[in-house]
């Protein structure tokens, strides 16, 4: 326990340096990417990676994503395949986890006791830095506290987790804003979809040339999972969630005031200190980037219910209702 609380660091070339070596010495990092903040250790570092769980109070079966500074150190931790090299080379640096067999360098703790690893070559450019300084791969899931709304700021971890960690990289709000998109390719004629994200799916059935299947079923709980955000309720706020279609304005503007309405985009009639929405024109791709940090504020506002509307069309629609499925899922 941290009784002091958490430094949050604005990323100089002297603090990445600072904070390179305390990952080296086997301490945790929040650090921010993309898609969400996440919470790093050495991927190498068996003890380091087991306090990832500890902290987040995270299950040992749910395994850890592996972050690498360049595509050369893709063999350092799994066994690449020629559909990993097209994904790799169409999406890398970018919000793309892939699921492959894993190389015995990688602690067992990182996958779960699986014999395959969740991989990413992350983006965010502070991100990159810090790996490249680390000179080790950092396995990082996101840095809340299990099951919670995943963060997207800097202070969204201090909050959550800031008693529990002493570092903090800021690298602003999340740019996406979603987890990353997950695909296994453990048998690559066989590729899963198993977490949609910010790259769709006919994105990657037209990189891969090939039909990418989706999972049928939620992973049931106890049991190992090749990859994170599988189980059926995560990404949850403590307020409970009832999912619709559709939200019309009358409805919101009459209901009880201790009820949360979120709409995909801002309505035109309803109004009131119970009424928010994702992005004011209804943009799929600021309204991905937008839901977590909403889910949050009607979170901590005190509702006794939160009613959210489920996104519409194609590419990152799916992501985002499927972080309010499992938000809703009870």
């Amino acid at each position: 326990m941290n009784r002091r609380g958490a430094r949050i660091y604005c990323g100089t070339p002297r603090q990445l340096s600072f904070l390179a070596r305390q990952l080296r010495a086997g301490e945790l990092v929040a650090v921010p990417t993309e898609t969400v903040y996440g919470l790093a250790a050495d991927a190498f570092n068996a003890r380091a990676c087991r306090r990832i769980f500890a902290v987040k109070g995270r299950p040992m079966n749910d395994p850890l994503i592996v972050h690498i500074a360049s595509l050369r150190d893709l063999a350092r931790v799994a066994v690449p395949n020629e559909a990993a090299r097209r994904l790799a080379a169409a999406f890398w640096p970018g919000p793309l986890t892939l699921v492959l067999p894993k190389a015995a360098s990688v602690p067992h703790i990182v996958s779960a006791g699986l014999p395959s690893v969740a991989v990413r070559l992350p983006a965010h450019p502070l991100f990159r830095r810090l790996l490249r300084l680390a000179g080790t791969p950092l396995a990082a899931p996101s840095a809340n506290p299990f099951g919670y709304v995943s963060p997207t700021t800097a202070e969204h971890v201090r909050r959550g987790l800031g008693r529990k960690i002493r570092h903090i990289l800021d690298g602003g709000p999340a740019r996406i804003g979603l987890e990353s998109t997950i695909v296994d390719l453990r048998n690559p004629n066989q590729p899963r979809l198993l977490r949609p994200g910010g790259i769709s799916h006919r994105e990657l059935v037209r990189v891969l040339g090939r039909p990418i299947s989706r999972p049928r079923r939620t992973a049931i709980a106890g049991t190992p999972q090749a990859a994170p955000g599988q189980l059926a309720r995560h990404y949850s706020p403590h307020t409970p969630v009832a999912l619709r279609p559709r939200l019309a304005d009358r409805t919101a503007t009459g209901a009880a005031r201790d009820e949360a309405w979120l709409f995909q985009r801002q309505p035109r009639r309803a109004r009131g200190a119970n009424i928010f929405w994702l992005d004011s024109r209804g943009d799929l791709r600021r309204a991905a980037r937008q839901l977590f940090a909403v889910l949050r504020r009607i979170d901590e506002a005190g509702f006794r219910k939160i009613h959210a509307e489920l996104a519409r069309g194609p590419g990152v629609a799916e992501a985002i209702n499927d972080r309010l499925r499992r938000a809703a899922a009870r």
